[in-house]
């Protein structure tokens, strides 16, 4: 991403997609807000003034971290990224001591508050909380920042700038500041006034675009062309209607959220998604179902399927760090299966032929209609554009061993959003590790202490495939006595 403020064709800066429009407008809403918060662990607290440095660098080098959105005051034009003239890195960069004995529940804990809390949508929309008194001298970092930013995968490559690939790197010669835009909600109202019959034309174009695509992608022959819109609007009902029937434990939601987190070596988790002809996705999305399986189970209620959402990325390599680029598409979580092998195939060939779909960027497609909508229409449908139980993530990061200021990142844990669900899980592999990081609305889940384990064996379960390996839980003490319950991390 350039140093230079990107500009439209009438000079404007960046506009917003529509499907960030409408992960923006759901910033203000705690039914709709769509943070993405990661923790990672570190083997020791980084030198303030060093970390703050990095983190001024990386703004200077990554335009999204200095960019804010201003919407004009009346709808003459789309919401547009400018460079903020007011920037101030330390609104957004924290320091906060977890209290005593400094466990990983502890910090996890602070995590969930700031993931349920607002991020301010007047300024650039990120924070960064070093997180100092972690057992076994220890640190944290707390990323948070929202979905409008950029999605997982895009998150990645964002703040690659941040890390070195040794302790203690050469010092490097600041980056130039990025130039800001003094835009004000009236002043993009006024120049959208001077552009409302090209701006009305391209929204018309859009809307009439995303309505075309939502229903079929129209062909020029015309003896083909009810043939195709039908084929599109069966392959669109495919990709996100729903597949399965709710669990009935997971019903209830409110505002109030936890989370719990397991660890497994990466070759662990390779080696039993080869073992079963899958791949690591397969075999994580495998040990999610197996986790699902036992929780139901336990409470006496034992099901064949649920709905679950899996997000694919759509992201190429020339397009940009920043905004969306993935779909959800809609999964029969087979957690009726009790062998784990048997899961594997099942969800291999479940993702196999929705990726195959035509219609995979319908919800793309039809977010120019919907950021139309009413905020109080876009609340009632959150989580409805792709009906599921459970939303599993996947995010691979760095394979390399990687430092911030000094610190060496152990761990990273994901905290996703929950639109509407019962759950959030998410997958990051790092540095030879994967973390899998279960958040529950508190509401929908009613044994939280049961599912953590059962989220450790139903992992176990895969694993056992490929050999001796185990999870190890990161949150909670385990139950069985055969598993690790100390939750510590070797560096």
């Amino acid at each position: 991403m350039s140093n230079a403020s990107e500009l439209d064709a009438a000079g404007l800066p960046e506009e917003l997609s529509a499907f960030d429009q409408i992960l923006h407008r759901g910033e203000a809403n705690p039914r709709t807000r769509s943070g993405i918060l990661t923790v990672e662990r570190l083997d020791t607290t980084p030198d303030w003034e060093r970390f703050r440095t990095r983190f001024e660098y990386a703004s200077r080098k990554v335009l999204r971290l200095r960019q804010k959105v201003v919407t004009p005051t009346l709808p003459t034009a789309s919401p547009r990224w400018v460079v903020d003239p007011d920037f101030n890195l330390d609104f957004h960069l924290r320091r906060v001591q977890v209290p005593g004995p400094g466990t990983w529940r502890q910090v996890m804990d602070l995590a969930e508050v700031a993931a349920q809390s607002p991020l301010d949508i007047s300024r650039p929309l990120w924070t960064a909380t070093l997180i100092e008194g972690v057992e076994h001298g220890q640190a944290a970092l707390m990323m948070h920042f929202s979905h409008a930013v950029t999605d997982g995968v895009g998150g990645v490559e964002m703040f690659a700038s941040l890390y070195d690939l040794e302790r203690d790197p050469p010092p490097q010669a600041p980056p130039p500041l990025p130039i800001p835009t003094d835009l004000s909600p009236n002043d993009l109202m006024r120049q959208g006034l001077t552009r409302l019959p090209i701006t009305i034309a391209a929204n018309v174009r859009d809307v009439l675009f995303g309505t075309a695509q939502a229903v079929g992608h129209v062909v020029r022959d015309p003896v083909s062309r009810l043939g195709n819109i039908v084929d599109y609007a069966m392959s669109g009902a495919r990709v996100v209607g729903p597949v399965a029937d709710p669990s009935p434990l997971l019903r209830r939601r409110s505002l109030s959220s936890r989370s719990e987190a397991i660890d497994i070596e990466f070759g662990d988790l390779h080696r039993a998604a080869k073992s079963a002809g899958g791949s690591i996705n397969d075999a994580y999305l495998a040990g999610l179902c197996g986790a699902l399986r036992l929780y139901h189970e336990a409470k006496g209620v034992p099901i064949d399927t649920l709905p679950m959402a899996v997000p694919v990325n759509l992201r190429s390599e020339a397009d940009p760090a920043g905004g969306n680029r993935f779909v959800g598409v809609n999964l029969a979580a087979p957690i009726g299966l009790a062998d784990p092998a048997v899961r594997i195939k099942n969800i291999r060939s479940q993702m196999t032929r929705k990726r195959e779909e035509r219609a995979l960027d319908m919800v793309g497609a039809i977010a120019p209609v919907v950021s139309l909508l009413p905020d109080t229409v876009l609340e009632s449908i959150a989580g409805s554009i792709v009906n599921s139980d459970v939303q599993a993530s996947n995010v691979p990061v760095y394979a390399a061993d990687t430092y911030i200021a000094g610190a060496k990142v152990l761990r990273q844990y994901g905290l996703g959003p929950l639109p509407g669900v019962a759950m959030m899980v998410v997958l990051i592999s790092r540095s030879g590790y994967c973390t899998v990081t279960l958040r529950h609305d508190k509401a929908s889940v009613s044994d939280p202490e049961l599912l953590a384990q059962c989220l450790l064996d139903g992992f176990d379960e895969v694993l056992a495939l490929g050999g001796p390996g185990r999870a190890d839980p990161v949150t909670f003490t385990a139950r069985s006595s055969s598993a690790s319950s100390n939750g510590s991390v070797a560096p």
